[in-house]
């Protein structure tokens, strides 16, 4: 513990040095954009309370309805000198108006930052961590509390937690760009009590819940209440918690609400699965749930009409609504049905099994073999998008 500590604050004072120094580096790289950011000394003075309204339209595309509504905030503003510092920094940076309207309408005061004291050091923090601009704009998109982080209080705090729970700064960066407001939850109120109760209540090995949270952080960053909710739909489910599957159910049902989760079982009711045999299918490949709804009922009928499997069947080898319909499940089905009807195949290997198999193993076993008899193969796997190379 002592040693954990130990490289905690070593890697914490790394990065508060990275910033003082980087920041000390860069300020005059930065000037340019600070400074032409404020260009506009005074900006535009107006004494009419609604002139935000008519600024937010020119000046950042929203509608009139938009602007009226985000000015609220904005109300004692009587100069565009802070916004028009803002609205211009954030253009430097690579942001389109598209992007700097969504950062906007979440926050209007945003437009009456200091750019030089609160926007362009966050910027700064952000490259030197091995972000480009491309990446910043996609991590403040994605998370605009960035930019209401303070850096040394706030921001490398939440890196360096994030860093040990998902095993590598790499993954929290890659992270931030990609993925929706996971993180600023809340290390005492949210984080620690998540995982205490998964590890102490649930009895998931530690392991296993890393595993899930380096691809899927947001379901440790919801609220306490949110996740035992979800552990509740589980057990309902009659997943046991010892089961690998246990975690990717939670994943699932984060992202499928109880209405579109229910329409998946009236979907699966028609097509002749009993509770028990929807229970049993989705306990084995929880995932499948998380597909469209369309998709779902265009496999179930392929696998029904087309391959002659019973919804029995398919209930207790529900892996096989994992596979893409139009990459694996058509284009192997119908090279295995030209071979058995040139009697090159016997149809003794299930298909299930031919499913599984890598592209390269299937067209080992399969297509090269009958390459020169049957040409016609390959031209399937074209068709289809499967075979790109010969």
């Amino acid at each position: 513990m002592a040693a954990a500590t130990l490289r905690s604050v070593l890697r914490r004072n790394r990065l508060l040095t990275l910033f003082e120094t980087c920041h000390l580096r860069d300020r005059l790289f930065f000037s340019s954009s600070v400074n032409a950011a404020a260009v506009t000394v005074g900006g535009t003075i107006s004494p009419d309370p609604h002139f935000m309204v008519e600024y937010l339209v020119n000046s950042c595309g929203f509608s009139p309805s938009e602007a009226a509504k985000f000015s609220k905030p904005l109300a004692h503003l009587r100069s565009t000198e802070k916004p028009d510092a803002v609205l211009n920094f954030m253009r430097s940076q690579g942001f389109d108006g598209a992007g700097i309207r969504k950062v906007i309408s979440w926050k209007p005061n945003y437009l009456c930052y200091n750019v030089e004291k609160n926007l362009a050091p966050k910027f700064l923090f952000l490259r030197d961590l091995g972000l480009s601009e491309s990446d910043i704009v996609d991590a403040i998109l994605n998370n605009d509390g960035i930019l209401r982080l303070d850096v040394h209080r706030s921001f490398v705090p939440k890196l360096e937690m994030w860093e040990s729970l998902l095993g590598s700064r790499e993954l929290v960066l890659k992270h931030l760009k990609k993925t929706t407001r996971f993180f600023f939850a809340s290390v005492e109120k949210t984080l620690h009590p998540n995982l205490k109760f998964l590890r102490d209540e649930c009895g998931i090995p530690e392991e296993r819940v890393s595993v899930v949270f380096r691809s899927h952080p947001q379901l440790i960053s919801q609220k306490p209440e949110s996740l035992r909710a979800l552990v509740a739909r589980a057990d309902e489910l009659g997943m046991p918690r010892q089961s690998r599957m246990f975690m990717w159910t939670l994943v699932v049902f984060h992202n499928v609400s109880k209405e579109r989760f229910e329409a998946k079982v009236e979907l699966m009711r028609s097509f002749g699965w009993s509770e028990s045999e929807f229970s049993s299918a989705v306990r084995k490949a929880p995932t499948f749930i998380g597909m469209s709804l369309d998709m779902l009922r265009r496999k179930v009928e392929f696998f029904i009409n087309v391959v002659g499997y019973t919804p029995s069947f398919i209930a207790d080898k529900s892996n096989l609504l994992l596979f893409s319909l139009q990459k694996r499940v058509i284009p192997r089905f119908r090279v295995t049905e030209m071979l058995k009807s040139k009697g090159l195949w016997t149809g003794q290997g299930k298909f299930t099994c031919i499913l599984t198999l890598s592209d390269t193993k299937f067209l080992e076993k399969f297509v090269l073999p009958h390459e020169e008899n049957v040409p016609e193969l390959l031209d399937i796997l074209r068709v289809e998008g499967v075979c790109k190379g010969k």
